[in-house]
C-alpha cells in the first residue's frame, strides 16, 4: 500500500543534511525481504520520532540525521549495512534491525565498536545477551519485551484477572517461541497458586487436533493456553469449539494478525505491545500524530501497528538516554540508559541487568468479532 507523508514531515526529513554539529543515527530496517511491511512500519515510527525531536531543536542542540539502510531481515545484508553506517557514515548510535536473526550479528559488531544499539522489535533474548557466555552486551539495549516475559505476564493475567485455578497448555514441540511462552506461563501461573491439569504437544504440520482436544475437554480447565501463531490458533480453536470446549483460550503476540479467525477465537485473550484503544494520553496523542504524518491511498489516517509503535518508542528511548547523559559519548549514554525511567506509547519502563525493558504489557480480547483493549498488566 502506498504511504503518503504529511508535507511537513517530508520537508523536515528531506532537509536533513549531515553537518559537523548534527547527530547521525543509523536506522536499519527490513524494508525488503521476507517481512517488508514490518520494517517499513518500524521505520515510519522512527522517522516520526526524529521529526518531533528536530522540531523541538534536536538532541542537545544537535539536529538528528537518520542514515537509513535496508537490512532486509537478512544477517549478511544487515551486517553490511551496519559496517557501512559505522565506518563510512561514522555513526555512534544505531536503531534496529527489524528481525532477531539479523539483529544479533549486528549487535556483535556494534558492541565491539562501542556503538550504542537500540533494538525496537527484535525479541530474542540473545540480542542483548551473549548466547555462549550469558554476559550482557554492554552497548546493546531494546525497547520490546522478550518472549519469556510475555509468557510470564500471560500466566499472571490468567491467575489474577481471569481468576483461573487450573490451566491446560498446548504448544508446538518444535517451535522455540511456543515452548518459551508455555514454560514461562507455567512458571508464573503455578507461582500464583494455579495448577496445570494437562500439557500436550503437536507439530507445525498437524491439522487434526481431536485427540489432544479430547483430553482438554475431559480435564475441564478454567483456561486453555495456546501460545502459537494465528494460523495454528485458527485450526485448534475451530476444532475446540466444535467439540464443545467453552473455556477461554489465551496466547501471545503471535495471535496478532488480521487473518486471525475472530469468530472461533471469540472470548480469547492475547498479549501485545499496545492497543489503539488504550485510553492513555501517550497512546492517543501518538495515534493523532501518526495519522497526521502517514496516510493510506485514499488519504485516510493510518493506524500504526505494533512495529511502528516500537520504532517510535525505540527512537524516543535512545534520544532520551542521550539527553539524560548530557553527552553523545556512547559510554555516558549507555550508563544513562541503564538507569533510565522512560514513559512511551508502550508504557513506562526501566532497564533490567540484561538491558531488557521492565514494563507493562497490553492484553487484548476478541469480542463480538472485534479485537478490543482489555487491560494493561504490570510486571
Amino acid at each position: 500500500m502506498k504511504r503518503v507523508l504529511s508535507i511537513a514531515l517530508v520537508l523536515g526529513l528531506v532537509a536533513l543534511t549531515a553537518g559537523a554539529e548534527d547527530l547521525k543515527v543509523g536506522v536499519l530496517a527490513g524494508l525488503t525481504g521476507p517481512a517488508p511491511s514490518f520494517g517499513q512500519s518500524e521505520k515510519d515510527g522512527i522517522m516520526l520520532a526524529i521529526s518531533e525531536w528536530n522540531a523541538k531543536g534536536g538532541v542537545l542542540g544537535q539536529k538528528i540525521v537518520p542514515i537509513v539502510e535496508d537490512g532486509q531481515c537478512d544477517a549478511a545484508a544487515s551486517v553490511n549495512a551496519a559496517n557501512k553506517v559505522i565506518t563510512q557514515d561514522g555513526v555512534k548510535f544505531i536503531i534496529g534491525e527489524t528481525c532477531s536473526g539479523s539483529t544479533i550479528p549486528v549487535t556483535e559488531i556494534a558492541n565491539a565498536d562501542k556503538i550504542v544499539l537500540m533494538a525496537a522489535t527484535a525479541t530474542s533474548q540473545y540480542v542483548t545477551v551473549d548466547s555462549k557466555s550469558g554476559k550482557t552486551k554492554d552497548y546493546i539495549f531494546r525497547v520490546c519485551y522478550i518472549d519469556p516475559f510475555q509468557g510470564g505476564i500471560l500466566g499472571q493475567f490468567a491467575a489474577t484477572r481471569l481468576k483461573a485455578k487450573n490451566a491446560f497448555i498446548l504448544y508446538d514441540q518444535g517451535n522455540d517461541y511456543t515452548i518459551g511462552l508455555a514454560n514461562s506461563f507455567e512458571a508464573k501461573f503455578t507461582a500464583a497458586g494455579g495448577k496445570i491439569v494437562g500439557k500436550e504437544t503437536y507439530t507445525k504440520t498437524d491439522t487434526d487436533f481431536s485427540a489432544i482436544l479430547a483430553k482438554v475437554k475431559t480435564a475441564k480447565p478454567d483456561v486453555v493456553v495456546l501460545p502459537d501463531y494465528y494460523n495454528i490458533v485458527n485450526l485448534v480453536m475451530k476444532q475446540a469449539r466444535e467439540k464443545g470446549i467453552t473455556a477461554p483460550f489465551v496466547g501471545g503476540d503471535g495471535w496478532d494478525s488480521p487473518d486471525l479467525d475472530k469468530k472461533v477465537a471469540d472470548g480469547g485473550y492475547y498479549t501485545n505491545h499496545y492497543s489503539a484503544d488504550d485510553p492513555r494520553a501517550d497512546v492517543q496523542n501518538f495515534l493523532k500524530a501518526f495519522g497526521k504524518a502517514y496516510k493510506d491511498d485514499k488519504g485516510n489516517a493510518k493506524t500504526p501497528d505494533s512495529f511502528a509503535v516500537l520504532g517510535y518508542d525505540a527512537a524516543n528511548l535512545l534520544f532520551s538516554g542521550i539527553k539524560a547523559a548530557g553527552s553523545t559519548d556512547p559510554d555516558k549514554v549507555k550508563a544513562a540508559l541503564e538507569a533510565i525511567k522512560f514513559t512511551g506509547v508502550t508504557g513506562k519502563l526501566t532497564m533490567d541487568a540484561a538491558h531488557n525493558p521492565v514494563k507493562s504489557l497490553t492484553i487484548l480480547k476478541i469480542k463480538g468479532g472485534k479485537i478490543v483493549f482489555d487491560s494493561v498488566v504490570q510486571p
